[in-house]
């Protein structure tokens, strides 16, 4: 039965109705609650509905939108950035026109607050000036751009102050300079306090229902985001059966906000990572390496990591965020993948929390992921995060909603796990005390690499985690310790692996031990002693940067090897001869001219 409400002001908590009309001039007012409707709504001409302090409207439409009329619901959200730095938003409402269903947005449906209910409308500025501002309200248009299906910079579409952003369709916006000291809710949260978390009132016809987005193949990136006035489960999104044209992975914008400039070269940014894994899990996020770019969209260098702890289980209204197409096709947001769930409550935030809001929702208690993550420090310059996941159910091929790509495919020195022929930043794999996982290394010139593990979680604390480094065979503590080595140009596809074990290669220590190799800096000789006559196959000689400078193949069996070093450069050499058992003996040595006759 619809429910109709009187002409006067109506004061809710949670209440929940089959369906709703609200009537012309008669306001109804949504105060730190959640207000479910089964059904539709329908907003007669110059009604109001107020989301408030926190408040949600969750739909149980199932289908696509019935809702209504001209009236309009009215919701807050606060960005995070100044007017030199982008959020990454998604519309919870669309253009209040007579038409039942989705409308189109545009940012002419924002406004400042200036009572609980009443507002200003936002100034929208011509393209020519690029600086929005707190007070009075004013967004540049110039920054409002949407992205569907790319595979490069130059398909981002400008959309200004066009009402042309369907639901379910991202956009990117900047922020405003200056304060705006309103408090229109009497909770102490001010419309802007100068720290860049402008206030916007979003008014218009809620989204509801089935909210169709298209993806492409090839892991092509779509922005979109939460389409609805009330939080969006994330995991059940991401990881619906029915959503199998994208990866089952989010990607969120973070950006250095010490950059005050407009310029593209100036900018310093990146992509977070959140793999959801499970429907009840926490998810796993890793933040983003902030990089710069040159004017064309291609990177110009790397900078440090966000280091952000961002939650990303439940989205906020109106966040933003990337999504990759697995095959050409559609996702669909559901109002089944709703809830109410308050931001800040500990799994859900708005690109990170910048204020406090009281009167949360209890918060869920999850058995996080189990994990660790890994931490690479490249030439002092920026840190590439990755994770580590231990799911029982994973393969150790590609996994939806578990193994994520690495966004950043252009960096000219990065590492990876290697999935398939592509980078990822998260892996899920099932664990085996033997099993050794390969990192992907790629340097576009001599670079220093220095590993470390940050954090681990649900993961046994007693267990020891290493590198293996394959040039010398050698095992580094990385859980209670670093490693660090140079590396030369080139791609290192099998060299470093993360183990559990240290392990004690087949041939015994004591006829290893044997094994004798000395370097003869007076004759230039480096010479080996075979005196248990181990068979090898061969045997190679890397500079300290891993380049095999020396290289000897099908050596047999015999008592003595002795190999040429003139004409190579003083320095730390490692030796390493393999046997026909597939096993290395390696050992450092040093070559130094100044012994020469």
């Amino acid at each position: 039965m619809k429910k109709i409400l009187p002409l006067f002001f109506v004061f809710i908590s949670i209440q929940t109705f089959s369906q709703i009309y609200i009537g012309a001039n008669s306001p109804l007012y949504v105060k730190n609650e959640v207000l479910y409707v089964n059904q539709n709504i329908d907003l007669a001409t110059n009604s109001n509905l107020y989301l408030r302090n926190n408040s949600q409207l969750v739909q149980g439409t199932t289908g696509v939108s019935n809702n209504s009329g001209t009236g309009i619901v009215s919701v807050y959200q606060e960005g995070t950035s100044d007017n030199f730095e982008y959020n990454y938003w998604c519309s919870p409402v669309g253009n209040p026109i007579a038409s039942t269903g989705n409308t189109p947005f545009g940012i002419s449906l924002l406004n400042r607050p200036t009572t609980s209910t009443a507002v200003v409308p936002a100034t929208i500025l011509p393209l020519t000036n690029y600086d929005g501002s707190a007070s009075p309200l004013a967004i540049a248009s110039y920054w409002i751009y949407k992205l569907t299906n790319a595979n490069n910079y130059s398909q981002w579409v400008q959309v200004g102050g066009a009402t042309t952003i369907a639901a379910g369709e991202g956009f990117t916006m900047k922020g405003t300079s200056g304060t705006d000291t309103s408090d229109p809710e009497g909770t102490g949260i001010l419309n802007n306090p100068g720290t860049g978390a402008q206030r916007y009132d979003f008014r218009g016809k809620p989204n509801d229902g089935n909210i169709t987005v298209a993806v492409g193949a090839g892991n092509a990136a779509t922005l979109t985001g939460n389409p609805y006035p009330s939080a969006l489960h994330l995991n059940a999104f991401l990881l619906d059966p029915s959503n199998a044209a994208c990866t089952g992975v989010a990607y969120f914008w973070e950006q250095d906000k010490t950059v005050n400039s407009h310029y593209l070269s100036a900018y310093r940014g990146g992509y977070g990572t959140y793999s959801p894994v499970a429907l009840g899990s926490t998810g796993l996020y890793v933040a983003a390496t902030f990089n710069s770019y040159n004017s064309n969209g291609s990177l110009n260098t790397t900078g440090t990591s966000s280091g952000l702890i961002i939650e990303r289980k439940y989205s906020p209204i109106g966040q933003g965020f990337l999504i990759n197409g697995a095959a050409n096709g559609s996702v669909t947001f559901k109002n089944s993948h709703r809830a109410f769930y308050k931001e800040g409550t500990g799994l859900s935030q708005f690109a990170k929390l910048t204020k406090d809001k009281a009167l949360y929702t209890p918060e869920e208690k999850n058995t996080p992921v189990s994990h660790f993550k890994i931490n690479t420090i490249i030439n002092n310059q920026f840190t590439r995060q990755l994770a580590l996941a231990f799911i029982p159910e994973a393969t150790d091929g590609i996994d939806v909603g578990i193994d994520a790509l690495n966004m950043d495919q252009s960096l000219p020195s990065d590492i990876s796990f290697w999935l398939e022929n592509s980078n990822y930043v998260i892996q899920g794999v099932n664990f085996e005390l033997s099993k050794k996982i390969p990192l992907t290394v790629k340097a576009t010139a001599g670079t220093t690499l220095k590993f470390y593990i940050p954090e681990i979680v649900n993961f046994d604390s007693s267990q020891n985690i290493y590198l293996y480094d394959e040039l010398d065979s050698s095992y580094h503590d990385i859980k209670n310790g670093t490693y660090q080595v140079v590396i030369a140009p080139g791609v290192y596809s099998d060299r470093f692996k993360i183990t559990f074990t240290n392990q004690t290669l087949g041939i015994n220590e004591e006829i290893k031990s044997q094994f004798l190799i000395v370097q003869d800096n007076i004759n230039e000789v480096l010479k080996a002693s075979n005196p248990n006559n181990i068979a090898f196959e061969s045997f190679v000689l890397f500079d300290i940067l891993g380049k095999a400078v020396l290289n000897k193949s099908d050596l047999g069996v015999e008592q003595n090897y002795n190999f040429s070093t003139s004409g190579l450069s003083s320095g730390i050499y490692i030796a390493t001869f393999l046997t026909s058992d597939n096993e290395k003996i390696t050992q450092k040595i040093i070559i130094s001219n100044s012994g020469k006759k």
